[in-house]
Order: structure tokens, then sequence, then C-alpha cells
């Protein structure tokens, strides 16, 4: 596996909402990715946790991961 830069992630994924809503489907279209952490212990690491309230929740059993760097984390 390679490091991705942070640009290439978020113009991918602007492409594909772009994409999303330029053609209507008659389904809930979702984005899944998946990370690997090279040498993290998440039974003993507890660096990455956190939780959102959410503004409204789609599913019951939905779970949500966010991702983000110093920016992000005074965002929010």
């Amino acid at each position: 596996m390679s490091k991705l830069q942070s640009d290439a992630v978020k113009d991918a994924i602007t492409q594909i909402v772009g994409e999303a809503r330029e053609k209507k489907r008659k389904f809930t279209e979702t984005v899944e990715l998946q990370i690997g952490l090279k040498n993290y212990d998440p039974q003993k690491d507890k660096r990455f946790s956190g939780s959102v309230k959410l503004p409204h929740i789609p599913r019951p059993k939905m779970r949500v991961c966010m991702l983000g760097d110093a920016q992000h984390v005074d965002q929010v």
C-alpha cells in the first residue's frame, strides 16, 4: 500500500458526489472507505475514538467514521 495525499482523496470524493448529483438513482448511494493502520492496536490505543451527534439518523444501526486533520478538529 502507498500513502495517499489528502488532495487526491478530496478530489475523488468531489468527483463521486458530482456524478451522483448528475444522474439520479432510485436507491441510496453509499461510499465505503477501508483503511489499514500500521502499528496500531485498536484495543490498546484509543487515540481515534470519539463521538459526534448527527442531525438525524437514517438507519437505526448505522455506523459513521469521520476522518480529519488538525484543521478539521478546529472546525468541529
